[in-house]
């Protein structure tokens, strides 16, 4: 009888105390969320339930799996006794980064509700996105060194190799020299400030918006819902144009070529009601002007101001389409005309060449006959 509830009460008393305190530690935690909800960190906190009861559950079967007194157990106890090691370093370095998590996204999501500077935000949320990757990559790296030192034979070997260690550093280094470089580009954008989450940019004449920072590579979302995926360092070795640096506001401009008797006068009156009544233009300024001039045409621009690159996309293609409909229906005279004139119509001679001959004229008669 006795072989039968040790382990009962071993095995169910582990899993009631985990439970139990699961059960407890979310309770409290709902408590001090209804009580501060300015405060998002404790709603954060209880996604930390399943690797805290997995930590504890795995701690209290590591330390009492012994007093079970099963023969399977007793036959087996060093390779269980690892394995349960094993599972608590893993556990324990899911609940650590579970913490740091909500900890992160709880100091940034109060920052986000305080701060009205947009461009601010998104270097911060650039930050915080590649820190949080920084610390998955150390806590991994820690917690399966520690995995591996729990096993006798990867200890003899971590011997060798740390005598050897200068050797592989250096071929280590040189086999993953641009991987290096990218990690150290994306430390340098993230903390130089150079491109963040968010902003407009032109690559390689794309225009998109960054959607996604790694310490390797960077993610631009163009117009047309396209993916374009480069690596960071890019950013760092060439030249490319963010439109969102030093503040969102971007001027656009519109080309018309037009003829010589177009009302130019008229146009600006009309561009100037017509922004008046558009929601995209953020009243910072416009103009419209001649720019230059051909023997045939004159080039006019129409330049306005938008709060965002969205914006202005849309307002260039308002104003081109509402000024060449309104010169259409009122200035016709004032579009682009190609002069031509009548060819010589060709009769047949007399010869039947085809050669050009006026109407009325023989080949061989003279002017007066």
């Amino acid at each position: 009888m006795e072989n039968v509830l040790r382990p009962l009460i071993v095995l169910g008393g582990s899993v009631v105390f985990t439970v139990l305190v699961g059960w407890l530690a979310d309770l409290l935690l709902r408590r001090a969320d209804s009580r501060h909800p300015e405060t998002p960190l404790w709603g954060l906190l209880r996604r930390c339930a399943p690797p805290l009861q997995l930590v504890l559950l795995t701690a209290l079967l590591r330390a009492s799996y012994r007093e079970t007194d099963w023969r399977l157990i007793q036959d087996n106890e060093v390779g269980i006794g690892r394995g349960l090691t094993v599972v608590l370093i893993g556990a324990s370095a899911w609940l650590v980064m579970r913490i740091a998590s909500a900890a992160v996204e709880a100091t940034y999501a109060r920052y986000a509700a305080t701060t009205q500077d947009a461009d601010r935000l998104r270097r911060v949320r650039t930050q915080v996105s590649l820190i949080m990757q920084i610390l998955t990559a150390v806590v991994a790296v820690v917690a399966l060194a520690a995995m591996l030192l729990t096993f006798p034979d990867f200890r003899a070997i971590g011997t060798s190799v740390l005598a050897s260690a200068g050797i592989i550093g250096i071929v280590a280094g040189v086999a993953a020299q641009s991987t290096l470089s990218n990690v150290f580009a994306g430390f340098q954008i993230a903390f130089g400030d150079m491109v963040r989450i968010g902003d407009t940019v032109v690559v390689e004449g794309e225009w998109g918006v960054v959607e996604e920072v790694t310490l390797t590579f960077l993610t631009v979302r163009t117009w047309d819902e396209r993916r374009i995926t480069m690596p960071v360092s890019y950013f760092t070795s060439k030249p490319f144009e963010n439109w969102s640096r030093g503040g969102a506001e971007i001027t656009g401009t519109v080309y018309f070529h037009l003829d010589h008797a177009a009302p130019v006068l008229l146009m600006r009156e009309r561009l100037r009601e017509f922004l008046g009544e558009s929601p995209a233009w953020d009243g910072r300024g416009w103009s419209l002007v001649v720019t230059d001039t051909t023997p045939s045409t004159m080039v006019v621009r129409a330049v306005v101001t938008a709060k965002n690159a969205d914006d202005v996309w849309t307002l260039r293609c308002a104003v081109r389409e509402q000024l060449i409909a309104w010169l259409y229906e009122h200035h016709p005279y004032a579009l682009p005309r190609v002069a031509t004139t009548m060819a010589p119509a060709r009769y047949p001679g007399p010869d039947g060449d085809g050669s050009a001959v006026e109407p009325g004229h023989d080949r061989g008669a003279s002017p007066r006959g």
